[in-house]
């Protein structure tokens, strides 16, 4: 197992300036085992009731790129990452950071969001919820508003799946940007715990980048999510594959990392491999909504 270092940029959804240091620096901890290259991807959303709408897609670019300077300014990525910075115009959040995937093929997307009080059929909100489905690339959703003040230690829970890889490629690229340890930690429920934190060791070593200390902890639970945040609270972030339970939306997302997110004050980090998103079917989809 084998993931090396890619030549691609790191795409960064941003909606508020007040968000945009948290997930840059998410972005470039990643982008320093790649390309190096960050690129923030605004969306101004044109909706047939927009009052931007009497505006061409242009003029809309140009009054964004305006605001560029301040949010640039906010954005500091890790010596030796640059940043650069597109505005899009498009009928949706979601929509427009697609078209941004679509068009850059990037190394990986990384997204903000934040939890509501008020409970939805969306799991996420409705373009993070759209992201996970669709976008063909490696997907980090981060809550926002939980940042770590410091990085000593990353736990990386892990449960199999196809995302392991994708949430390991994070855990390192923020311990190597930190000096911080990460911890493989895998609850024992029916046998394979220590085959499944072996796999997330595996994971961990095929990274491409500098060597970080690894430790291990199985755990013996009938609660996966309480023995989870318990171990959460001495680690400053995690870092979860989605698991595979559930159905639509909750396939790609599952329920353990979701209730992990709303019981603990940690700084939580959602990967997702955009190998999950692709062939026939995902090609069908895409055409039948150009339509």
């Amino acid at each position: 197992m084998h993931n090396p270092r890619s030549d691609k940029p790191v795409l960064v959804g941003v909606e508020s300036l007040d968000n945009v240091q948290q997930l840059v620096r998410t972005a470039g901890d990643l982008a320093d085992l790649g390309a190096g290259t960050v690129r923030v991807v605004t969306v101004a959303v044109k909706r047939s009731d927009s009052p931007f709408r009497v505006f061409s897609d242009e003029t809309i670019v140009r009054e964004f790129a305006d605001s560029s300077h301040e949010l640039l300014d906010r954005a500091t990525t890790p010596e030796g990452v640059t940043i650069e910075r597109d505005v899009l115009v498009a009928r949706s959040a979601a929509r427009g950071l697609l078209a941004a995937v679509e068009e850059t093929d990037p190394a990986a997307l990384v997204v903000g969001w934040r939890p509501q009080e008020q409970r939805t059929d969306a799991v996420f909100g409705t373009t993070v919820d759209a992201l996970v489905e669709r976008a063909p690339c490696d997907l980090y959703v981060e809550r926002v508003g939980h940042e770590a003040n410091g990085v000593d230690s990353i736990l990386l829970p892990v449960a199999g799946g196809p995302h392991v890889e994708t949430a390991a490629r994070a855990a390192i690229a923020i311990a190597a940007r930190n000096d911080a340890r990460v911890l493989v930690f895998s609850v024992e429920t029916s046998g394979d715990a220590a085959a499944l934190a072996a796999e997330g060791r595996e994971a961990l070593a095929g990274v491409d980048g500098p060597e970080v200390p690894v430790e291990t902890t199985v755990r013996e639970s009938d609660d996966v999510t309480g023995a989870i945040v318990d171990e959460a609270a001495a680690h400053d972030v995690v870092v979860m594959g989605a698991t595979r339970k559930g159905s639509l939306r909750r396939k790609l997302v599952g329920s353990v990392p979701r209730r992990v997110v709303d019981q603990t004050d940690r700084t939580v980090i959602l990967a997702r491999s955009g190998d999950v998103v692709g062939g026939p079917l995902h090609e069908l989809g895409r055409l039948l909504r150009r339509w």
